[in-house]
């Protein structure tokens, strides 16, 4: 590794140097969907930004243990009503049925964004053993009790040692000022107590028989279960969007310290939220947008539809943990970006070194080349700033085009550099930042006969034909080249 890889961390408000609890091995969680309705665009730039920090640790040669969860059960509305509960009486659906079907949903539309799958996939349900032995821990600890058949954490007694909300940096004076008249708030000893154990009303679909009352888990509780039980009590990277910050991941750190003695993640990574057009992204406000509306570009807002490695390209071109403004503007200034990249792909590929015994190294291209190369991984080691990264990935493309039309020469800038310039352009882009040429593109054979029949014409000065073939292939994204070294082509930018 090129330099020391340092993050931001939300727990200390520090950047720190990365130093796994025994490495080469990285525990990482992060917090998963819960399935009850679409993928909306924040899941996808959480679960994409973390797909590339699990990419970058695995580039490095660390074996990292990737966990996000899926919640089936437990997200609470205000009400107290289980959001996935509510969808199966409004859809006449078994709650199961709500679960499977948006967890398929959400699984299409990571692989469509080319986002990894984790290495362990947990559910709320599948762990219902585990959470109920946490609530009867931090029962005999004293940091629990049951009330009319649920059981809440109690923040006082869990404050009079340790420090709940470090990582939001709220205080308790603060919160008990806020706090909003929610069911069920007679039967804790404090406002802020939160639910471990739920008692689940007549009505309630699901529920399960416990020695407190037939019920189901509270929302918090599964994370703090799935991570210590995958990770460890101690783990790495813990992570998900700035609006878990808190409640959820605040009353994680309470109830696996509560329950262990141990802080559970040492370092804590959040994403940053979407605006569009400088406002906040908001159904009220008519400007979300649903990944495949951005696909087809079936939104009032958009002016066309955008393939989804524009779109991933787009994304990271803004680091994780700062707000992400959509817009057509900078959707369609993103397109002319990516396919800049997938030409550089396509020719850098297709590149075989040539040796030159008379050639003269020319010392300056090579050292900024190298330079260039070295800032790719200076930049991901920055907090994972693929923002930075992309920069100086163009500053490389810039040198392979320079090769391509003749401007440079290979052999100027040596062997070992022409390899590791080749090499460090492919893997960034395609196993770091996880942007890949789109099989929707057109090529392969059906374009290598369109070229040929296009040479044909052009040798013939058939030059109708010539321009009918140019034309249809600019209708399809190919523009031709006529360079000195044949017909070649390239997306068009």
């Amino acid at each position: 590794m090129i330099g020391k890889l340092k993050v931001n961390n939300t727990l200390t408000k520090k950047k720190e140097v990365f130093e796994p609890l025994n490495p080469p091995h990285v525990g990482l969680y992060v917090c998963g969907p819960t399935v009850y309705s679409d993928v909306h665009l924040g899941n996808v730039r959480t679960f994409m930004s973390f797909d590339v920090i699990y990419r970058y640790l695995k580039f490095l040669g660390y074996k990292v243990r990737y966990v996000r969860n899926i919640t089936d059960v437990g997200h609470l509305l205000d009400s107290g009503e289980d959001r996935i509960s509510k969808k199966a009486t409004l859809e006449s659906l078994e709650p199961m049925e709500i679960v499977q079907k948006y967890t398929n949903d959400f699984h299409d539309v990571m692989a469509t964004f080319n986002i990894l799958c984790p290495d362990i996939e947990p559910t709320a349900t599948g762990h219902l053993m585990e959470q109920l032995a946490m609530i009867d821990q931090l029962v005999d600890n004293g940091l629990a009790y049951e009330s009319n058949g649920s059981v809440y954490f109690d923040i006082e007694k869990y404050n009079k040692e340790n420090t709940y909300g470090k990582l939001s940096g709220r205080k308790i004076e603060d919160l008990l000022n806020q706090t909003r008249e929610l069911d069920g708030q007679d039967d804790k000893k404090n406002p802020l107590d939160f639910a471990l154990w739920k008692k689940a009303a007549p009505e309630h679909i699901m529920h399960w028989k416990t020695k407190w009352s037939d019920g189901f888990p509270g929302w918090h509780l599964e994370c703090a279960v799935m991570s210590t039980k995958y990770l460890g009590k101690e783990f790495d990277i813990h992570g998900g969007g700035m609006d878990l910050q808190f409640p959820h991941h605040e009353c994680e750190i309470a109830q696996s310290y509560g329950t262990y003695k141990k802080e559970p993640a040492r370092y804590w990574l959040h994403t940053n939220m979407l605006t569009v057009n400088g406002q906040k992204m908001s159904k009220s406000l008519g400007n979300s947008f649903l990944p495949k509306q951005l696909i087809s570009g079936d939104h009032e807002l958009l002016s066309q539809g955008f393939s989804p490695m524009t779109i991933r390209f787009f994304m990271l071109q803004s680091h994780y943990a700062s707000t992400l403004d959509f817009s057509n503007e900078a959707l369609i200034a993103a397109q002319k970006g990516y396919f800049k990249m997938a030409n550089g792909m396509r020719i850098i590929k297709k590149m075989e070194f040539a040796e030159n015994t008379e050639a003269t190294i020319d010392e300056k291209q090579k050292e900024q080349i190298e330079k260039f190369c070295d800032n790719c991984y200076y930049a991901m080691n920055d907090d994972f700033n693929t923002a930075l990264t992309i920069g100086h990935l163009f500053n490389i493309l810039k040198k392979i085009n320079a090769i391509h039309t003749g401007q440079l020469s290979m052999a100027a800038i040596g062997k070992e550099t022409f390899e590791r310039m080749k090499s460090t352009f492919i893997s960034f882009n395609e196993e770091v930042l996880g942007i890949k040429a789109e099989d929707s593109l057109p090529g392969g054979q059906l374009l290598d006969i369109i070229l040929k029949e296009y040479q044909q014409a052009k040798e013939a000065r058939n030059y109708d034909k010539v321009d009918e073939l140019r034309s249809a292939l600019k209708a399809g994204g190919i523009v031709v080249k006529d360079m000195k070294t044949g017909i070649d082509w390239a997306y068009e930018e």
